[in-house]
């Protein structure tokens, strides 16, 4: 199995484990992260695990999954980014911070270190998001990040917008200055 640790000047990303259930399930319900990532439901600690699960196989599968993001200088969590498959086989971006750290720009530092990893170093052709109308800070995260809105719809009553991001097109990540995007061969261990 393929374990990627993705470190930033502020940040270390590491890929969740199923021992991380507890501290994704307390973020996850959070009511400020799951008003936008699971319309407002209070999810069950089993499909916070199911949702790892899904991640682990992602990564094993395709290389890419969830990772979970931390401050490198007091290893605190701030948050999550990654992709989710799709039954297309494009990567969907998603990523949420904690609301104790908003407004350090975060979100935009882990979402484009996922992001140049599965373009670059993955070669994944294009990469999908889709975030609520509403909310208008993903939504300026992803602009920052050079997606394009492709569209939009209403579904099960809340406004999204579709954006996507091909390979081909200029990655403004290096500005973020990415040290490390390591991977280790778990066998080598």
């Amino acid at each position: 199995m393929m374990t990627c640790v993705l470190e930033t000047t502020r940040l270390e990303l590491r890929p969740c484990q199923i021992e991380d259930v507890q501290l994704v399930h307390t973020l996850w319900t959070n009511d400020h992260i799951r008003y936008f990532l699971f319309d407002n439901r209070v999810i069950s600690s089993d499909e916070a695990r199911s949702h790892i699960e899904d991640s682990l196989a992602n990564f094993e599968q395709y290389g890419y999954g969830l990772w979970l993001v931390f401050e490198r200088t007091i290893d605190h969590l701030v948050g999550f980014a990654g992709f989710l498959h799709s039954e297309e086989g494009t990567p969907s971006l998603i990523y949420g911070i904690h609301p104790d750290r908003w407004g350090y720009g975060y979100a935009t530092e882990a979402a484009s270190t996922v992001l140049s990893y599965a373009l670059e170093t993955l070669s994944v052709p294009n990469v999908r998001a889709d975030v609520d109308e509403p909310n208008t800070a993903s939504v300026r995260v992803l602009e920052k990040l050079g997606l394009r809105r492709t569209g939009r719809e209403v579904v099960n009553g809340h406004p999204l917008l579709y954006f996507e991001k091909l390979r081909t097109e200029d990655i403004n990540v290096r500005s973020l200055d990415i040290e490390l995007a390591l991977c280790l061969n778990d066998d080598l261990h």
